[in-house]
């Protein structure tokens, strides 16, 4: 196991959590990410807003690395594969997929995937429209408001991230893995996606992300 992952146990299950912002089910081989939002640069310097060309690339690489490092059998994405209209970051997507045939692409739909549904099958990408549970957990883009009796949530979404404080008034926001009492929220994938700041409660679990590394923190330093 690398240096830079964190296991976690969770329902009895075994986790790898990975400095890319995905999660590793150990027991069903399955690598679980949320709100890529593949596109979202492009979608923003059509708007006039300058993206460094880089940060679209970094995505990719990111991914691939995940799918070498891991092996997974099959990577189930939490919603938001992609942000909006058809372009080129989807030809990219689909080259993945078919560069790991032995890997299962599965995605739950999220608000921002809206392209026409036969583009996601022709890329070989199986689609869950209303969550997909696995026992003991139920698989969403969304939160949800109320949990399955029995079931665990994990979900994306939220982009979670908490600020931590330093000396003085210094303070620090970052992404971060978020598991509550029956909830699960994994930080955005996607390098231009931002943070929703949360305020976790003390037998909350928080692992944050820097610098490609991982650390468990406190309720007492968030």
């Amino acid at each position: 196991m690398s240096q830079t992952m964190q296991s976690f146990k969770l329902k009895e299950q075994s986790f790898l959590l990975h400095p890319f912002k995905g999660i590793y089910w150990e027991e069903q081989k399955t690598l679980l990410i949320a709100d890529l939002h593949l596109g979202k640069s492009n979608h923003f310097r059509k708007a006039g807003i300058p993206v460094p060309v880089e940060v679209r690339q970094s995505n990719f690489d990111k991914f691939t690395a995940l799918l070498l490092d891991l092996k997974p059998k099959k990577a189930l994405i939490l919603g938001d594969l992609f942000h909006s209209d058809f372009n080129k970051s989807w030809e990219d997507m689909t080259h993945i997929i078919k560069q790991f045939k032995s890997i299962k692409f599965e995605l739950v739909i999220g608000n921002h995937d809206i392209m026409d549904l036969k583009r996601y099958k022709e890329a070989n990408l199986h689609l869950h429209e209303e969550g997909l549970i696995i026992k003991p957990f139920i698989f969403t883009h969304h939160p949800l408001e109320e949990v399955p009796f029995g079931l665990f949530n994990l979900c994306g979404h939220i982009h979670p991230g908490v600020r931590l404080s330093g000396k003085g008034r210094s303070s620090l926001r970052l992404p971060c893995f978020y598991f509550g009492e029956e909830q699960g929220i994994l930080p955005a994938f996607g390098e231009f996606t931002g943070t929703y700041v949360i305020e976790p409660k003390k037998e909350d679990d928080v692992f944050v992300i820097a610098e490609e590394k991982i650390f468990r923190v406190s309720k007492e330093s968030a």
